[in-house]
């Protein structure tokens, strides 16, 4: 899931970058406001953690920026403002989620991981086609039952294929939900992930559409 973490506290932006990661999350960083909106409108995020306290701009001036933007991503709101006005205020405005400092990680990874699914239209959390079964918050996936091991990228590559399922997804889109920013990506890259990915799962559930991407089928 590539999540546009928006935070200037450097010490505590690092924490939950990491954290983030660890979880499986794709995290790009911003310290302050200048580029949240065309960030949002030339990226595909899968959800915003919002700080409300930034040096440059407030954040409840960003989330009103973003929604009169018509950007739909959700919105995670993190902040330090814990009085029951700025809640109703960030939730009003178009927040998807509000929590105050200081923080439980676990809980804001399995809140952003909630958010996502809503947005998706999910009621679970758990991915299931077949005999394939995906399951984010745990990063495992089973195949007729067994086990199977992925590393990371692959994961997130059938993650993505598979919340998509019967969509065409271009190998561009799925570099961007997949790597951040500053990660260098090789030009087949992608393709082996999936020829990897075809070598421990069904080989014919991942389908190349030529000149085009993939598509996932069960």
């Amino acid at each position: 899931m590539r999540t546009l973490l928006v935070e200037d506290d450097r010490l505590l932006g690092d924490g939950i970058r990491t954290g983030l990661q660890q979880d499986g999350f794709v995290v790009d960083w911003l310290y302050d406001s200048e580029k949240v909106e065309s960030s949002l409108q030339d990226g595909e995020f899968d959800i915003v953690i919002l700080d409300l306290g930034l040096p440059d701009r407030d954040g409840i001036e960003v989330l009103k920026s973003i929604r009169n933007l018509k950007i739909e991503v959700p919105v995670l709101i993190l902040t330090a403002r814990d009085n029951l006005n700025d809640r109703v205020q960030g939730l009003d405005l178009g927040a998807d989620d509000y929590m105050t400092k200081p923080f439980d990680l676990e809980e804001l990874t399995a809140r952003a991981r909630a958010l996502v699914r809503r947005s998706q239209g999910r009621s679970t959390t758990i991915l299931e086609q077949g005999e394939l079964r995906l399951d984010p918050s745990k990063h495992e996936v089973h195949y007729k039952g067994e086990l199977i091991d992925l590393p990371p990228k692959e994961f997130s590559v059938l993650q993505v294929l598979m919340e998509n399922l019967g969509q065409v997804i271009s190998k561009s889109q799925l570099e961007e939900k997949i790597y951040g920013w500053k990660q260098d990506v090789g030009s087949n890259t992608m393709e082996v992930h999936v020829h990897h990915l075809r070598k421990k799962i069904n080989n014919d559930c991942i389908r190349t559409v030529r000149g085009v991407g993939y598509i996932f089928e069960m």
